[in-house]
């Protein structure tokens, strides 16, 4: 049994619509296998549940993704963590005056993965899309669009987030 199916197998009766769409969403669609366990992945770094994180890690681990894959969903998951509490701010904010102030944020990995740009921009999406910054999206969605990522494949990589956070949300519910 998969570490997931474990977890699955731990949500109470009332998620159950969750079980379902746990194991559905990690099957993919628009996306490769690789970019699908990417995602998961850095969705479960930037959710910061040991045991999710554990599980979607032994997972992708099983079905073969490389170490380049994991270092990206750290990185992601890392500078999004970072990025989506900066740019929510300044979008909240929506004054002129720190719009033009420079970030000073470092974050040339976001440049230069390991994998590829739009499998990172997947991960990064996923992450924003946690966090809710809604510039951080607005920008990961242009410029995967940019690299003629499909909209499916956009819309893939937040289904996956959500769920995982759903899960993170029924696991605490308890039996």
């Amino acid at each position: 049994m998969s570490q997931i199916d474990a977890l699955r197998d731990k949500m109470p009766d009332a998620a159950k619509d969750l079980r379902l769409n746990l194991q559905a969403v990690l099957r993919p669609e628009n996306l490769t296998s690789d970019q699908v366990w990417g995602i998961a992945l850095a969705s479960a770094y930037f959710i910061n549940n040991a045991e999710l994180r554990e599980a979607v890690l032994a997972d992708a681990l099983a079905a073969g993704l490389n170490e380049d894959f994991v270092d990206d969903a750290k990185a992601s998951a890392s500078i999004m963590g970072m990025n989506t509490v900066y740019y929510r701010f300044r979008h909240l904010v929506e004054k002129e005056s720190y719009a033009t102030l420079p970030a000073r944020l470092r974050m040339l990995r976001m440049g230069q993965p390991k994998t590829d740009k739009a499998t990172f921009e997947l991960m990064s999406m996923a992450c924003a899309a946690l966090a809710g910054c809604g510039m951080c999206i607005q920008a990961h969605e242009a410029t995967l669009t940019q690299h003629q990522v499909s909209e499916a494949a956009i819309h893939d990589s937040v289904r996956i987030a959500a769920v995982l956070q759903g899960t993170v949300v029924a696991l605490g519910i308890g039996v």
